[in-house]
């Protein structure tokens, strides 16, 4: 009797034991896995992706990580429910300016201890200052891009205007004027794709100094809309609204959109991120002959914000020293590199930024790589509340603006008084 009952007993523990083995394979003895999701979806950036994730679980049978295919489409709703029901993978491909409620919200891990000293010196302090919150870091910055111009080249050498380089770039009313010589008989000197008008604002306003959003010493973010923020956005308008230089049709497009009319002559210039131009090799007709320009500069010279990707791990992850490792393994220089070039973006690694690929003149992969270092911090990266901010307040205000439907005095009202109310809320 009393054998059948310890019998009972083992059998009822080993039960016990096996329902509370880790997820994921982690069972005692048993590999760990790890869930990696990643937001790639161009062909080639995927296939990067997808080959070192194969290549990491070939050299580490004990630490296996499962690929997970997201979308940038509604990415921060579906990680907020991953993080709220438990769900969360270990690692989180997102960008900066998404990361910042996430952080404060505790569902990110404080990466300062995790990261080896390789990694954290390879990428600038100004890179990782995108994804530092308070006194942690929150997520590994490793791929950027510049905004920057692309040119139909035979449209501007016809024209004789002066070509700019990253070493002489037009300032801001330089860009104005030329825009206004190249335009005329239904044609356009630039085709603003603004339909998200918020991020490109701020991050090329950081030229003219503007920063919009400022810190006191209490901690807490107020909007300000001062003369320096006025710059691109007073440009912009006065090509649409004044000069008739701009495509009014295009300020509520996407960047794609504004693909067909460039290609067929009617503008001469697209203002886009540098990793259009995969599309734009894909998709131009035979003989285009197209070009990248600096975009213009202003007071602070070229220096823009930028949002860059980034690598995070969940809170919850019960294997955040793992997860590391793999986000090393994953952003070793020549690996950064295949991830760079299957984005058509830059890298944040300094020894990455060295490599001969992204110093060809082919594809201009060289204008963009001699703005890396300009480019720092989006000004809203830290920033409580930014979402709903740009959501509620400054996406319709400055669509208004650019149509000509509101005036700048009106466009300074609604950011300030209307986005202090909104941000308020956050930092109580």
């Amino acid at each position: 009797m009393r054998t059948r009952v310890l019998s009972s007993l083992v059998a009822t523990l080993t039960l016990l034991l096996a329902g509370c083995s880790g997820d994921g394979g982690d069972t005692a003895g048993g590999p760990i896995t790890l869930r990696f999701q990643s937001l790639a979806w161009q062909e080639e950036s995927v296939e990067a992706n997808k080959e070192l994730v194969e290549e990491w679980n070939a050299a580490h049978p004990d630490v296996r990580v499962e690929y997970v295919q997201g979308s940038w489409d509604g990415v921060h709703d579906q990680l907020l429910t991953s993080f709220e029901g438990g769900e969360a993978p270990d690692i989180i491909h997102d960008a900066s300016d998404d990361l910042a409620d996430f952080a404060y919200g505790g569902y990110l891990a404080d990466l300062t201890d995790l990261l080896p000293r390789r990694l954290k010196s390879d990428i600038p302090q100004r890179s990782w200052e995108t994804a530092t919150f308070g006194d942690g870091i929150y997520g590994v910055p490793f791929l950027q891009e510049p905004r920057v111009l692309i040119a139909n080249a035979t449209w501007l050498k016809e024209a004789g205007v002066r070509i700019p380089t990253p070493e002489r770039p037009w300032s801001w009313a330089e860009f104005r004027t030329i825009t206004e010589e190249l335009s005329g008989d239904g044609r356009y000197g630039v085709a603003w794709p603004l339909k998200e008008p918020v991020s490109a604002t701020l991050n090329l306003s950081l030229s003219s100094g503007g920063q919009l959003f400022h810190r006191g010493a209490d901690d807490k973010v107020t909007v300000r809309f001062e003369t320096p923020d006025e710059v691109m956005p007073r440009t912009v308008h006065d090509q649409a609204n004044i000069d008739h230089s701009a495509s009014p049709t295009t300020l509520g497009s996407g960047g794609s959109d504004t693909l067909p009319g460039f290609f067929g002559g009617r503008y001469a210039m697209v203002p886009l991120g540098f990793s259009y131009r995969q599309q734009i090799v894909q998709q131009a007709p035979k003989g285009f002959d197209w070009q990248v320009l600096p975009a213009p500069a202003g007071a602070d010279g070229l220096t823009q914000g930028v949002s860059p990707q980034t690598l995070s791990i969940a809170e919850d992850s019960p294997h955040k020293r793992e997860a590391a490792e793999f986000i090393d393994f994953l952003l070793r220089p020549d690996n950064m590199v295949r991830l760079a070039l299957g984005d058509w973006m830059l890298p944040t690694g300094t020894e990455a930024l060295k490599d001969p690929a992204l110093h060809t003149t082919e594809n201009d992969w060289a204008t963009g790589t001699a703005l890396a270092a300009h480019l720092r911090s989006a000004p809203a990266q830290s920033v409580r509340g930014y979402p709903e901010w740009k959501d509620k307040v400054a996406t319709p205000a400055f669509q208004e603006y650019y149509s000509g439907a509101i005036d700048l005095a009106e466009l300074r009202e609604r950011l300030e008084e209307d986005g202090n109310l909104v941000l308020a809320r956050y930092q109580r």
